[in-house]
């Protein structure tokens, strides 16, 4: 199967300071992985790597094969991204917000229209969606971003810190959407996060500290080599001993 997504010896430096160092790891199609790491720990970079706001000095990012060096334009097109700073245009309309964002990948206004409709009917604002985006509340306001993600129908779907500030009802709701995702159509999901109850044991998770990855599997198998009861302490070991 090719992987969704596989970063290869990836590093990073800004200046002297090196914030990644010989990442790798993959997700596959269908997985829930989550990266996991304080903040600080390279996450946001490492999204920036791989959605090319930044150039890597060294190593690769394929996504499902291809190489974004070489083939930019094929790998980002099977990409969806809900960065952790909001990037809505709060005086559109929900709709306004989505449909500008389906023209940026080519879909006509009439190819476009049923995908919108699907998207904000399965987060709950399909109704709402002739309001201005400011008038949403930030629980809301993160459905949109991730409907947005999705109007293009991607293969793999990206998440940076995707519940910071938001309540425990908007936290909860999105976790559940996008696991679902995973399960019913197969989408591969990267979720960064620093909130350990975000993973549960069905994820696959990769643990990232200093730019570095202290490990990369299922999360009994991360607790069983950690020799922990549970993932934070699984968790706590690792970074202790880094």
């Amino acid at each position: 199967m090719t992987a969704a997504l596989a970063v290869t010896g990836l590093s990073h430096a800004f200046g002297r300071t090196k914030v990644l160092d010989q990442v790798s790891f993959t997700v596959r199609p269908g997985d829930f992985t989550v990266l996991l790491g304080l903040n600080g720990a390279g996450k946001t970079t490492l999204f920036s790597l791989v959605t090319r706001l930044y150039h890597s000095s060294s190593g690769s990012v394929a996504i499902f094969g291809h190489d974004l060096r070489k083939s930019a334009s094929a790998a980002l097109a099977t990409l969806g991204v809900v960065f952790q700073q909001p990037t809505l245009d709060l005086d559109l309309t929900i709709e306004q917000n989505l449909f500008y964002h389906a023209s940026l990948h080519g879909l006509a206004r009439a190819a476009a229209a049923p995908r919108i409709a699907a998207e904000l009917g399965r987060v709950g604002l399909f109704d709402r969606r002739r309001e201005r985006v400011r008038q949403l509340s930030g629980g809301q306001r993160r459905r949109v971003e991730l409907a947005r993600a999705l109007v293009h129908d991607p293969a793999l779907l990206l998440l940076d810190e995707p519940t910071v500030g938001l309540d425990i009802e908007s936290r909860q709701f999105l976790l559940e959407h996008v696991r679902g995702l995973c399960a019913g159509r197969k989408l591969a999901v990267l979720w960064a996060t620093h909130l350990i109850d975000e993973a549960d044991d069905e994820a696959r998770i990769v643990v990232l500290h200093r730019g570095r990855i202290l490990a990369d599997d299922t999360v009994p198998a991360v607790v069983a080599q950690a020799g922990a009861a549970d993932l934070k302490g699984a968790f706590d070991r690792l970074v202790r001993a880094a």
